[in-house]
């Protein structure tokens, strides 16, 4: 994907620039870009169905980016009222919200169970596309923590059980210890799923497309939750 800096950067004609609201190509005297997906189109902006839209966004990603892609930032705040961000993995999505799992004795489960609110960041740095979502946060249900639990590989199980996330750690031998002494109790049969262990769901409020163009003329839509409805509206680089 071509990037595009400022015209005071690069001292090039600006002439060119008209030709933003239709194409994500260079100026005329370079050779027009070759993507191997689809980036030119701006017609997202007219979309009425977020989920669609980031379903339609999370395929792309999935056979685009070349490193997790459904890795997201995760934002929360805790008693202090000061922000923390760390990034996660989405593992599920439907119109129920946006799902991942986590220990709930961590920093940012306990930041949850004080305050049951939180936003999400993806970015696909190889699209030049990121989505934003604000809401409240929910706990998923137990069977689902449950089937998600069992589906991980053992070790990740047992990873799941030696760790007391976000507590001080003496050493590292200390936590492969645990592992070890797990690993010989449970031989190769599956893990029991800690209690604390749980997923969280993202109930969008709001959520944000923005799709990056040239000299920063990006295009941004928000969809904002009313009800069972979804309002939408553009939003200025």
């Amino acid at each position: 994907m071509q990037r595009h800096s400022d015209p005071a950067e690069t001292g090039r004609d600006e002439t060119y620039i008209l030709d933003l609201c239709t194409t994500r190509h260079g100026p005329p005297d370079d050779p027009p870009a070759a993507p191997a997906h689809d980036l030119v189109r701006h017609d997202f902006l007219h979309a009425e169905d977020p989920w669609e839209l980031f379903a339609t966004w999370m395929v792309e990603a999935t056979l685009h980016e070349p490193c997790d892609p459904n890795a997201m930032a995760l934002a929360t705040t805790g008693d202090d009222g000061v922000p923390d961000v760390r990034i996660v993995l989405l593992k599920h999505f439907d119109a129920r919200g946006f799902v991942f799992f986590t220990n709930s004795h961590s920093q940012k489960g306990r930041q949850l169970a004080h305050n049951p609110h939180a936003a999400l960041m993806l970015h696909w740095k190889s699209l030049g596309r990121q989505i934003r979502v604000r809401g409240p946060v929910t706990l998923v249900a137990p069977a689902e923590s449950d089937a998600y639990f069992e589906s991980r590989a053992q070790l990740s199980q047992i990873g799941a059980v030696a760790s007391r996330q976000s507590q001080p750690l003496a050493d590292r031998a200390t936590l492969v210890a645990k592992v070890a002494a797990l690993l010989a109790e449970h031989g190769d049969q599956p893990v029991p799923r800690p209690e604390h262990w749980t997923g969280y769901r993202v109930v969008p409020a709001t959520i944000e497309f923005w799709q990056d163009a040239p000299f920063r003329l990006h295009d941004r839509v928000r969809f904002t939750r009313h009800a069972d409805t979804w309002h939408r509206v553009l939003l200025y680089p």
